[in-house]
């Protein structure tokens, strides 16, 4: 400040000749010093304050220069609750803390962390600030779990941060967010590597204190090494000639003793600030003059003589003026939003490496987010936050490992996670606890042990069993267990449902379910008939139409040219008869000879290859089908009907048809067992059971009788239930997709589940007759076939008798009307004439014409 102030007052034209006057005062870290000072700057002729340094004494003096029209200008003292509503006349020159603790928030959004511990200092700035944390992680779905608060500087002594470190140490996360003040900041390293807390399975966030502090001072060697791995912030000041020459001079200023930090670039651009404000104040023609205030005349005479406090009467112009600032300083371009907040604030993102030096590891800014590019080559591009283009260098963290942390352990000192079990008195394949031993197994447990052996970390954990073994527990009552602490997780088959998801995290589904609807049949009676039943009376109809007209149409196309198809009527009616129908069984003994007969008899021969395939398959079915007890088709019929339900007790499936399908409770039977499935639908008691898909295949893969009818009418799954936002539900479900795609997880079922349906099983479409509708395209080719042939056919016939009868086709007008008679009758003849009569016939007309 002392070097702005010598550079403003060298430059004559800037104020004209006026000087600038710095006065400082050093409060110490007490508020009480810091308003004292205030006050008596305010007795003297002040147009502006910079400082304080922190934010406590910050909410005091706003008051303060409200009341008088004084500027205060601060580049440390960042809450963010500082509004300029409420404080008109105060203003931050450098980023507010929000800005910093979103720049945090993405840093713990990038790495996948969502929980962290904060350690923060108890005054305004550092609980502000965190606050401002916990709503920016809470918009990426984070949280803080745990607030260590230690006492403000001076007065944080080791055992007060000891205190809080230990109770951190207890906690499940790992992520550590340091949020204080340089001396209590350094003081929290030292005792945190002394506890272990600064190993590979922890991640320390520091926000711009480190930074700064690093960059102007030396630090011991013991507090270097203390603080290796950690993450620091740095507001980013741009490169600039100006930044390096003044860089340049600060050496020469220090003479070495002290390095510049970005704060100190901040106070040289604030008395810039103040300069130009100034300047302009006077060019617009201002005078610096005071007014006494009237509220504080009841106080002229008093020891601590408040009357001497006066109004500066331009302070409102040259707040306006401070405010219109558009200028490059040394930290780069200055300028203020509407809001008063900072364009474009931007940090740099620094690992801490050893010997206490800094590494860069990349950007943050609020236009883009995380970049390993400087954030002023980003401005000239569309404003992308988009995940894929977060990014960062690697980070070595501490233990020197550059393997990202876990971010978690388990809680208390690695007590063993209560996992609550469901006690089932049925289906004991999914999960079951043998008596006396105590031991749990079954399909659910060993997917949740196959899964715990892909985790790169031991979790201790111990099964306690839920219910009281007479009936299968409530599977709600078991995951709410969760939300009130009683268990840690819960594993079995546990549906995951939308009410359980709004209170809990799950796994990944390792197994697919469903609701799906089962009823009782019986065995179809065996008729003498019941070779016609796979087609309907229509369907055998066409099929027999087609039959003749294949029939007659090979019969027309090959009469003239085969003789196996010639000979008396009588005869000839047989032929067609026996062609017709002899097709349905093979190729007829009766050899085609002519292209159009062959290509109609091909099409035939198809179209009845795809009839009989469908016919014998519906046969077979017909003849080994069960029948149906019941009308229900499926759960629209089910929910129609005035008929009782089944389902089975503990199951979501109550809630579901009361809730969703409507259906009253007064219809729905709970049954505990498959013994008491079969027993009702085999009694009517029940007209169907609703369960889930895998105890329905298991029910049926036991009891023959039963049939799934419909579409399976709900899609979820089963998975493992874990408290909200718990970094093991993430673990668990990466852990079951790689089961899955080693195939472990099919081996585990055919293991448990792997039960062949009882014979005799088919679904109620397996039964139905086909209709005319399931083959009409079949038909219609073949029928477009025989139209084209007959076409063709005629065409040829009718060209040929011309050849033949030039006379009959060529007659006088004269004789028209005899000849059409004469000429069908002859044409007819023609046809039915075998084809070589007539080439011999035209072969000798010829010859005569040649040889009258």
């Amino acid at each position: 400040m002392e070097a702005a102030v010598q550079d403003v007052n060298s430059d004559p034209s800037l104020l004209g000749g006026r000087k600038l006057a710095l006065t400082l005062h050093d409060s110490n870290y007490s508020g009480f010093l810091g308003i004292i000072g205030a006050l008596q700057f305010m007795e003297t002729d002040t147009v502006a304050v910079i400082g304080p340094q922190s934010s406590v004494i910050a909410h005091v003096l706003s008051h303060l220069v409200n009341q008088l029209h004084v500027p205060l200008l601060s580049f440390t003292a960042l809450d963010p609750t500082l509004s300029p509503l409420q404080y008109p006349y105060f203003i931050q020159t450098a980023p507010n803390d929000l800005f910093l603790m979103t720049a945090v928030a993405d840093m713990i959004s990038y790495f996948q962390y969502r929980e962290v511990v904060a350690i923060f200092s108890d005054d305004d700035q550092g609980k502000n600030s965190i606050t401002a944390l916990g709503d920016k992680l809470a918009e990426r779905r984070c949280k803080i779990s745990y607030k260590a608060i230690l006492p403000p500087e001076p007065i944080s002594s080791r055992d007060l941060i000891v205190d809080q470190l230990v109770k951190v140490t207890s906690m499940e996360s790992r992520v550590i967010v340091l949020h204080t003040l340089s001396i209590t900041g350094l003081k929290v390293f030292e005792i945190a590597h002394d506890l272990g807390m600064m190993t590979s399975e922890y991640v320390w966030i520091a926000t711009s204190w480190l930074s700064s502090t690093l960059d102007s001072t030396s630090v011991s060697p013991k507090v270097a090494t203390s603080m290796q791995g950690a993450l620091t912030l740095r507001s980013h000041t741009p490169d600039s000639p100006k930044k390096r020459a003044f860089l340049s001079r600060w050496n020469k200023l220090s003479n070495g003793s002290i390095a510049l930090n970005v704060y100190g670039l901040y106070a040289y651009d604030t008395v810039w600030m103040i300069a130009h404000a100034v300047k302009e104040f006077f060019d617009n023609g201002g005078k610096i003059t005071y007014s006494n205030d009237s509220n504080l005349n009841s106080f002229a005479g008093k020891t601590m003589n408040l009357a001497a406090l006066s109004i500066f009467d331009g302070g409102n112009q040259l707040l306006s003026n401070i405010l219109k600032t558009n200028m490059t300083g040394v930290s780069g371009p200055i300028a203020f939003n509407p809001d008063r907040s900072m364009p474009r604030p931007s940090f740099d993102v620094l690992n801490v490496a050893g010997k206490g030096l800094m590494r860069q590891i990349g950007y943050w800014c609020n236009y883009s987010g995380l970049s390993v590019v400087p954030p002023e080559s980003l401005y000239a591009k569309p404003a992308n936050r988009s995940s894929s283009t977060q990014r960062l260098d690697q980070v070595i963290w501490p233990g020197q490992t550059t393997k990202r942390p876990r971010g978690w352990i388990f809680p208390d000192n690695g007590r063993p996670l209560r996992i609550g079990v469901p006690r089932r008195v049925s289906y004991k394949a999914f999960v079951s606890e043998e008596e006396g031993s105590g031991v749990v197994h079954g399909y659910s447990i060993d997917v949740f042990l196959a899964a715990l052996k892909c985790l790169p970390y031991p979790v201790p954990h111990k099964f306690i069993m839920f219910g009281d073994g007479h009936k299968n527990p409530s599977y709600s009552q078991l995951v709410n267990m969760i939300t009130v602490d009683v268990f840690d997780a819960a594993v079995g088959d546990i549906t995951i449902v939308t009410n359980r998801t709004k209170i809990l995290d799950f796994s990944q589904p390792y197994a697919d379910s469903g609701l799906v609807v089962v009823v009782h049949v019986k065995k179809t009676r065996s008729i003498a008939w019941a070779f016609l039943r796979p087609f309907t009376p229509l369907m055998w109809g066409v099929i027999a139409a087609f039959c003749l007209v294949v029939g007659t149409v090979v019969w027309i196309l090959e009469h003239k040219f085969n003789d196996e198809f010639r000979g008396p009527p009588k005869k000839q009616m047989f032929t067609i008869l026996w062609f017709s129908f002899s097709t349905i069984f093979g190729a007829p003994r009766e050899n085609t000879v002519s292209t159009l007969g062959r290509i109609v008899l091909l099409i035939w021969l198809f179209v009845i290859l795809i009839i009989t395939s469908s016919y014998t398959a519906s046969l077979t079915s017909f003849l080994t089908v069960q029948q149906l007890s019941s009308s229900i088709q499926g759960i629209e019929s089910l929910v129609t009907s005035n008929d009782a339900i089944g389902y089975q007790v503990g199951s979501f499936a109550e809630n579901y048809l009361f809730e969703e399908v409507n259906i009253a409770k007064s219809r729905l039977v709970p049954l505990g067992s498959p013994e008491e499935y079969a027993d009702a639908l085999e009694q009517g008691r029940v007209a169907a059971v609703v369960d889930e898909r895998p105890y329905v295949d298991l029910f049926l893969s036991t009891y023959c009788g039963f049939q799934k009818v419909g579409l399976e009418f709900t899609k979820s799954g089963w998975g493992f239930a874990f408290p909200r936002d718990s970094p093991l539900a993430i673990d668990m479900s990466t852990a079951i997709l790689q089961l899955s795609e080693n195939g472990e997880l099919e081996k585990i079922r055919k293991k448990w589940l792997n039960r062949k349906v009882c014979g005799g099983q088919s679904s109620a479409a397996d039964s139905e007759q086909h209709p005319l509708k399931s083959f009409w395209g079949l038909f219609l080719i073949s029928g477009v076939t025989c139209c084209f042939a007959l076409l063709v056919y005629f065409c040829l016939m009718l060209h040929q008798f011309k050849q033949h009868f030039p006379e009959l086709t060529h007659g006088s007008t004269s004789r028209t009307r005899i000849s059409y008679s004469v000429r069908l009758k002859k044409f007819l003849s023609y046809a039915d004439e075998k084809a070589e009569i007539s080439a011999n016939r035209l072969k000798r007309k010829r010859m005569e014409m040649e040889n009258p």
